[in-house]
């Protein structure tokens, strides 16, 4: 398990991480900082350049998942995990990473006054002999206090609050281990994807609304939007795999099998394993049927109908460019269908 203490800089995570250690039994203290610290010395600087924050890099990302599942086999029991995350999709990446590795994570969050968190922020000397170095993370943590404010919607919504404005880190680890013992602070609803061990076939389906914009749905377990759609279980036809996945995910039944437009070959990029992906045409979604779409909350945060521009801008480009070739194959297939007399619809 994880206990992983969020909060803005100078919330008091760390000091409070190294309090909670020894509240709860059998725990390790993981700090993902050293991670970041540690690809200073080897990514090229000309990369390091191109980001203002390590968590910006996948790689650090990955490693944060990678690091904590080899030190829970290494050392088991619990690792307390003090960082800082206020972009809601690397929470989605990181925790769904964990999540299919079998390793729940209770989310608390530190939740200071702000004036308290100013004053935390303005008595910080992280280097005694370096003032100028202390005063440029003091700036950096100032900086980060409209982000972290930006971010407090969907942070309250996924993690245990704690207004630590008048507790001392002890007392705030103390809460902290209260809020798992009782089960206050619960495991993060996400959905538990199976890690693969070899190259998946996997089928999504395009769904249309009146203005011809396809529906997109946003998975709490990684980054970026997605079509409805799954891997294929074996044995299964990966059309039936759609319709059974659109049903699962957004509680639509299908009531055609739908019409395979683009099959697509995912190159292995470690840790995934790649292999077929298929998209079809599920027609026309009218509004009606929109309006009783369903989202299980575990896997799904939300939908949308958007246009093939705005699908540039929510979709990762590998996956924006298999969406590119499934609508011009649906253009030309409709075109065919017209010249044909056949009925399209």
């Amino acid at each position: 398990m994880i206990v992983w203490i969020n909060g803005a800089f100078s919330a008091g995570k760390t000091s409070a991480a190294r309090e909670l250690v020894d509240l709860i039994p059998n725990s390790t203290f993981y700090d993902p900082e050293l991670i970041g610290a540690g690809l200073r010395y080897l990514l090229p600087q000309k990369r390091l350049a191109e980001v203002t924050d390590f968590q910006d890099l996948p790689i650090w990302r990955r490693l944060v998942v990678d690091t904590a599942a080899a030190l829970l086999a290494e050392v088991s029991g619990v690792l307390v995990v003090p960082m800082t995350l206020l972009r809601q999709e690397y929470r989605d990446e990181i925790f769904g990473g964990l999540a299919s590795r079998r390793i729940p994570v209770r989310h608390v969050l530190l939740s200071p006054e702000e004036t308290i968190l100013r004053k935390r922020i303005a008595d910080r000397v992280e280097f005694a002999d370096d003032p100028e170095h202390s005063e440029r993370i003091r700036q950096w943590a100032y900086e980060h206090i409209e982000p972290y404010r930006a971010a407090l919607g969907w942070l309250n919504r996924d993690a245990h609050t704690i207004d630590t404005s008048a507790l001392t880190p002890y007392e705030t680890a103390e809460r902290i281990a209260e809020a798992v013992r009782t089960g206050a602070a619960t495991a993060c609803e996400i959905v538990q994807t199976p890690e693969p061990t070899a190259e998946t076939v996997a089928a999504g389906v395009l769904l249309f609304d009146e203005y011809d914009r396809v529906l997109l749905v946003d998975p709490t377990y990684k980054p970026g939007w997605e079509f409805p759609g799954g891997v294929v279980e074996t044995g299964e036809a990966p059309a039936q795999a759609g319709i059974r996945e659109v049903a699962e995910e957004i509680g639509i039944d299908l009531e055609r099998v739908p019409k395979l437009l683009v099959i697509d070959w995912e190159a292995p990029e470690p840790p995934g394993y790649g292999g077929l992906r298929m998209l079809f045409d599920g027609g026309l979604l009218p509004g009606a049927d929109a309006d009783r779409l369903l989202l299980p909350g575990s896997e799904l945060r939300g939908w949308r109908f958007v246009t093939e521009e705005e699908a540039a801008t929510m979709l990762p480009p590998t996956r924006y460019e298999r969406l590119r070739w499934a609508l011009r194959a649906r253009e030309r297939s409709t075109v065919l269908n017209l010249e044909a007399g056949v009925p399209v619809g």
